[in-house]
């Protein structure tokens, strides 16, 4: 393996590189946006894929009993978690099973909680499900972002002129490491959290799929905590541990057994059956790609310090993140509005997430993703500071 490998992805139908006209407007970036990496996937999964692929037949296809059990033993392996194959359930992807979730647990009109700034297809998820939001914001404590307990018991009390039992809160949607903050949560916040949403009623869908690129702590699946595990879901991947995004493959480990069939007959009227290719990819990953992940994220961490040595000598601040590969940039001490932001940023050459799509709370912030070879994020990095000489 090679992280410093620079990989040509232009003409790959790559959205990365070939959306950038269509989305920015301009082909000539650098882009650090969307959270996939310009790495290559571990050799055992590519080989596994030829192999696949040679048989040449691409019918319909389910999980096999070894990726169940496969995944079952790394989540006991890893988390202490000791869970049944029956409880796992194959999607398409994770915002899909977001989606399937939402659908299966709430109905038009109700009201779904996330905590902002939050990865934005959340806020589609729910309002595409006839649902609305209820936003906590997070709370930037020291340059570290912490959830806002009080503000969480806040959004289940009653609204102004409207009796309780009209509260119609199904459903909270946990970000688990969180994106874009980069937070690795602690089982005292899992737990704080967990019992003010689940003690008044609500049902806890967690979006871990970065669980396994911790860079600094622990993490811990939502579900595993004995008390949550028949009120939540947790849905994961492979798709940003090993660069299989594109493959569509993911997993939802779901206790509750009745959840469990209301949440599958939801996805079988939604989403087509698992992809063979992706199925295949992530069993080869789970079963030998483990010292590549080690190797990954010795990587990052070194391009995260990077990152750091570079800002500490600007007016921009990093929120360091404890997990994924994206790193959460506060530029408002320069006073710039989103706009200027954005645009002072493309005609330096780079193209990086916007803070406001992840909510209102984001205004001032970019998301940038260090999920490549050095002498990529360099240059980019080099961009960003004329970028700024350039405003000053």
């Amino acid at each position: 393996m090679d992280f410093d490998k620079i990989i040509e992805r232009r003409g790959t139908d790559c959205e990365k590189w070939d959306g950038l006209k269509d989305l920015f407007g301009k082909e000539d970036l650098l882009p650090f946006w969307v959270a996939d990496m310009d790495f290559e996937s571990p050799e055992e999964i590519r080989e596994a894929l030829k192999k696949r692929v040679d048989h040449g037949i691409f019918g319909y296809s389910y999980p096999s009993d070894r990726l169940l059990e496969l995944i079952k033993e790394r989540i006991m392996k890893k988390y202490g978690w000791r869970i049944e194959k029956e409880w796992i359930v194959l999607t398409p992807g994770v915002v899909p099973a977001l989606s399937i979730a939402t659908r299966a647990l709430s109905h038009p009109g109700d009201e779904v909680i996330l905590q902002s700034p939050v990865y934005y297809p959340f806020f589609s998820v729910i309002e595409n499900s006839g649902c609305h939001v209820v936003e906590n914001e997070l709370t930037l404590k020291n340059g570290r972002y912490v959830m806002d307990l009080e503000g969480l018991k806040g959004c289940f009390r009653p609204k102004k002129g409207i009796v309780p039992k009209e509260r119609r809160i199904k459903t909270m949607l946990l970000c688990s490491p969180h994106n874009p903050v980069g937070r690795v949560w602690e089982r005292r916040e899992l737990e704080e959290a967990g019992r003010i949403a689940i003690d008044s009623g609500a049902f806890v869908i967690s979006d871990e799929i970065h669980c396994e690129i911790i860079l600094k702590g622990r993490h811990i699946p939502f579900s595993s905590i004995p008390e949550f595990e028949q009120r939540s879901m947790v849905c994961m991947s492979g798709s940003k541990t090993f660069n299989l995004a594109g493959l569509s493959t993911a997993f939802v480990i779901i206790p509750n057994e009745e959840v469990r069939k209301s949440f599958v007959g939801t996805r079988d009227s939604l989403v087509p059956e698992p992809n063979v290719l992706g199925l295949t990819a992530l069993e080869a990953a789970f079963e030998s790609c483990d010292y590549w992940l080690e190797a990954l994220l010795s990587y990052l961490r070194d391009n995260l310090e990077l990152v750091k040595r570079f800002f500490s000598r600007t007016e921009v601040k990093v929120i360091e993140p404890e997990g994924t590969y994206l790193v959460w940039l506060d530029f408002r001490s320069l006073g710039l509005s989103d706009a200027e932001l954005r645009n002072a940023l493309l005609d330096g050459g780079v193209a990086l997430d916007d803070g406001y799509l992840f909510g209102k709370c984001g205004s001032g912030f970019e998301r940038l993703n260090i999920a490549c070879p050095r002498a990529m994020l360099e240059e980019g990095l080099e961009r960003i500071g004329k970028a700024l000489e350039k405003l000053f």
